[in-house]
């Protein structure tokens, strides 16, 4: 199966005062009308204005807004009615948008670092200042390191117009999502060698399923306003729900059979479901003739997995694991083997995929209802791009002849190697857009390392966030509710069977404050300075939008007068998909890697210390959100979940104060507090992960609870995905005070 991807198919995806001050001193607080968005009583929206075209962006999620605005001030956010998505639902996230809009701490004005990374001085500049700057740090870079002297780090949709710059016409190929490649870039590309299709969305019907099984999802703190409707329409209409989870997770709590795993043992867990389905002649055994490969070599090689091999390892009963086997086979193929989300874990979750995808092709639960089904979701749509210059080189990964299934873009792991050591070419200047490394990629050290090295950093970003602290020139990005840059579309699942589609493009609700610029507009001028004025694509957001809806007939304005969200008719998502299961992949294995699902084992805790896992919060996106006053008003710390058995032992009460200490010794910055919970495995503990945030200038999130990606300073990688595992830390407890 080839694995020949691009990033396009893979994702679809004034002269100023010259005193040097803090960044605090930039800040236009009250004197602006701009920061201020008054809390407005239930009712009082009389003489408001609603707005339509918003998609919300406080997380990856995407559900259609609309917005109340009076005097050119956003009040509230509302779901859009005529969305058939999430309907007028909206999470608190999304409720919370209007306050990062108007977060004091936002920033505003270009900025030059004139002290030194990770603790910057900062001066105001001008946006012509900052520009040239920037060009000409990045010319000097390329003239004296060529253009594999460049790297990049994007994330969101704010970073797809840069990245296709610097990727495609600049011929970078230091380009690094790490927040992609670190949530869902080892579970797709697991899947994609398996069954060629990256479960980009999810692709679970649970509204029709009959058993729906989470392995580590929990839905409930997750909180993806569609997709958690359809979790629970699918429980609503009678679905049995299993839920493997070493943690009493929200879903946990709503389970007909909790496994509560080992931790970094899925793989052997699911291998012995399949060995039992197989010798007993429970699987789908038509479907699996129509359309699976090497099923005898996956069978002959994965028959040491009984029930009790399994169960030792896993360290749940034999009986549960039967039992759930029993109901899989009993009630396929309207099975949902939910793909996940996150899924970075352990270092080996590739073939947690792999196996997911082979159980799910044993049950012939592909293109079924309740099963995988890939929504019908509207094509045609037009397109603009920078145009691909003559200078490309291999890869990273080609060139070390390693992570042949890593998704596109150069894992992490190489990248920071790379620039650190020089080898095996010098990267020496950086652009960093709307992602947050300190917060997406294990063992900061390495990451500051990275850019201690590099002869210039740019970031671009909303907001001040840790990664900021290490940039040269700081330039203020548009948020979410003040641009256009992509368009949603989907499929709505309905159970009458009136199949519809939607295509709901990004349009702002607000007009951008102070001197922030949107990402066309900062990559243009960038290309003008650098020498490739003549390549630009488009001139505007509102062009690029325009492009891609003419493709569809259609146009912002035409779709302002659909009120934000053009619906048509859908197609039918059921039916045979075009697929060949691969229970043996003979390129993995001409790669080296194993040609069927195989359990890597992991270490176990070192006596003394429990495993770090970590998850989120339902009021939070991560790190994104944590400096949002109304979410931190709901939720501001991170407890440690340990179990109760375990706090008798250590002497630990709930809320008593903790400080966390790691297998490398690293001690955490600050502190958090204990949740005492019968809901956990005595091997590990628990955390929300984004806390903690070390960059003051967040007056909010600055130091709130702990930070569990500086503990995670011991490193695993996938060796098939390139994919780090993040789970694979220890920690012991110390109280404090």
């Amino acid at each position: 199966m080839a694995m020949n991807l691009t990033r396009r198919t893979f994702l679809k995806a004034a002269s100023i005062a010259a005193a040097s001050v803090p960044l605090a001193n930039v800040r236009a607080k009250a004197e602006s009308g701009l920061v201020k968005a008054p809390l407005v009583a239930p009712g009082s929206f009389k003489n408001t204005q609603t707005v339509v075209g918003g998609v919300c962006e406080m997380c990856f999620w995407r559900c259609q807004l609309v917005g109340k605005i009076r005097d050119g001030r956003l009040l509230k956010l509302e779901g859009n009615p005529k969305s058939i998505d999430n309907g007028v639902s909206i999470c608190a996230r999304g409720n919370a948008g209007v306050k990062l809009l108007y977060d004091p701490d936002r920033l505003k004005y270009p900025l030059k670092n004139v002290g030194k990374r990770g603790a910057p001085k900062w001066q105001r500049i001008s946006w012509e200042e900052a520009l040239d700057t920037c060009a000409s740090k990045l010319k000097a870079v390329i003239d004296q390191y060529g253009i594999k002297g460049i790297s990049m780090f994007p994330h969101g949709s704010t970073s797809t117009y840069p990245m296709d710059f610097f990727e495609k016409t600049v011929g970078t190929p230091n380009i690094s999502e790490a927040s992609f490649a670190q949530c869902r870039g080892a579970r797709d590309t697991g899947y994609l060698a398996t069954i060629d299709y990256p479960p980009s969305e999810e692709y679970a019907d649970m509204p029709n399923s009959k058993v729906i099984l989470l392995i580590g999802s929990h839905f409930g703190e997750n909180i993806h306003v569609s997709h958690t409707k359809q979790y629970l329409k699918g429980l609503e209409n009678g679905a049995k729900l299993i839920v493997v989870d070493p943690r009493y997770s929200a879903s946990a709590a709503k389970s007909h059979i909790w496994v509560q795993i080992r931790p970094g043992t899925d793989t052997a867990w699911l291998l012995a479901i399949m060995n039992y389905l197989i010798q007993n002649k429970k699987y789908n055994i038509e479907f699996v003739k129509e359309h699976g490969e090497g099923l005898g070599k996956m069978a002959e090689g994965i028959k040491q997995w009984t029930l009790e091999k399994a169960a030792q390892e896993c360290d749940v009963p034999a009986a549960q694991i039967k039992e759930v086997a029993d109901l899989l086979a009993a009630n396929m193929p309207h099975v949902a083997i939910h793909t996940g989300r996150h899924s970075s874990w352990y270092g080996n979750d590739f073939q947690r995929a792999r196996s997911m995808a082979c159980l799910t092709g044993l049950l012939g639960a592909f293109g079924v209802k309740g099963g995988f089904v890939p929504p019908a979701n509207p094509g045609g749509l037009g397109d603009y791009s920078w145009p691909k210059s003559g200078h490309h080189d291999k890869t990273l990964q080609e060139l070390a002849g390693l992570y042949h299934f890593a998704p596109p873009g150069t894992p992490p792991d190489l990248l920071r190697e790379t620039a650190i050591t020089g080898k095996p070419y010098p990267i020496k200047g950086c652009i960093i857009w709307g992602q947050n490394p300190i917060q997406t990629i294990p063992n900061q050290e390495k990451t500051i390392k990275t850019l201690e090295q590099m002869d210039f950093v740019m970031c671009v970003d909303v907001m001040p966030t840790d990664i900021t602290m290490f940039a040269d020139i700081l330039l203020p990005d548009c948020s979410y509710l003040e641009r256009y840059d992509l368009i949603r579309t989907g499929t709505q699942w309905n159970l009458a069977e009136e199949h519809r589609q939607f295509i709901a493009p990004r349009m702002p609700l607000v007009a951008p404050g102070f001197e922030r610029k949107d990402s066309v507009y900062i990559t243009n001028e960038l290309a003008k300075r650098m020498g490739y004025g003549d390549k630009i694509p488009i001139q505007t957001q509102e062009e690029g939008i325009n492009k891609m809806l003419a493709g569809v007939q259609l146009s912002i304005e035409k779709i302002k007068a659909e009120d934000g969200i053009h619906i048509q008719p859908g197609k039918d998502p059921y039916g045979d998909m075009e697929l060949t299961i691969e229970f043996y992949n003979e390129e993995l294995e001409e790669h080296g890697y194993p040609g069927i699902p195989t359990y890597i084992p992991v270490e176990h805790p070192p006596e003394g210390y429990y495993r770090l896992l970590y998850g989120r919060s339902s009021v939070h996106t991560f790190n994104r959100t944590q400096n949002n006053a109304w979410l931190m008003a709901e939720n501001n710390i991170n407890p440690v979940w340990l179990n109760d058995k375990q706090a008798a032992k250590l002497g630990l009460k709930e809320g008593d104060t903790v400080a966390l200490i790691n297998q490398d010794n690293v001690k955490s910055r600050t502190t958090t507090t204990v949740k005492v919970t019968p809901g956990i495995r005595q091997d590990c503990v628990y955390i929300y992960h984004g806390f903690g945030s070390r960059n003051p200038e967040l007056t909010v999130g600055h130091d709130r609870g702990i930070d569990d990606q500086s503990l995670i300073t011991k490193l695993a990688v996938d060796p098939e995905s390139g994919s780090y595992g993040m789970r694979n830390n220890f920690v012991k407890l110390v109280k404090v005070g």
